[in-house]
């Protein structure tokens, strides 16, 4: 799903939202009682950030027994957006999702020591800067969401789990380098180099 109306970037801003997204993208349809249990919250809050997610279609609620009963799921098990396309509302909800994934890179780091050595060697954090141009980082793009798509389809089958899976954040940035220009720096290292 493709957001780009700025009413629905702001009611993707706030974190319980985001985290009722990505819990439900895992488990499937839930209650809001099963979500406020799983996110440790009051089942009142859960449900008032379900019913505002829904507003703008990202859940929907299924038909159950009675109105308590009744589950939520996603509309769409992806969710994306564009600062250009949501101007300061796509700003504000980068800005958000930017801190909570750095968040958890930092918790991992700090707590990482207490995990399984297998896991540890597993994990990975790293950067480069790349020489590319535009045409290029689209197709960088293209190519890393090609290699994940295997395991997103696995969300919604989840007896094709591995018995030893966990659940992993894979968190993707490309972002060109601020403030410098790159048409000077470019000449600067051809001309090095030849």
């Amino acid at each position: 799903m493709r957001v780009t109306d700025p009413r629905a970037l702001r009611a993707l801003t706030h974190p319980l939202r985001l985290d009722l997204l990505e819990l439900l993208a895992v488990i499937g349809p839930a209650t809001a009682a099963t979500c406020a249990r799983h996110l440790k919250v009051s089942q009142a809050s859960c449900s008032f950030h379900l019913r505002q997610l829904s507003k703008y279609g990202f859940v929907e609620q299924l038909s159950g027994k009675d109105r308590r009963e009744r589950p939520w799921q996603l509309t769409s098990i992806e969710q994306s957006w564009s600062s250009v396309e949501g101007g300061v509302a796509g700003d504000e909800l980068e800005r958000v999702f930017v801190e909570r994934e750095a968040d958890r890179i930092t918790r991992w780091a700090e707590s990482n020591s207490d995990e399984p050595e297998d896991w540890r060697r597993a994990s990975f954090l790293g950067g480069m800067t790349l020489p590319v141009d535009v045409e290029e980082l689209n197709l960088i793009a293209e190519q890393l969401l090609a290699v994940l798509r295997p395991y997103t389809e696995r969300l919604t089958h989840p007896e094709s789990w591995p018995d030893d899976a966990r659940l992993v954040r894979i968190f993707l940035s490309a972002t060109p380098t601020a403030g410098e220009d790159a048409g000077e720096l470019s000449a600067e290292l051809k001309e090095r180099h030849s």
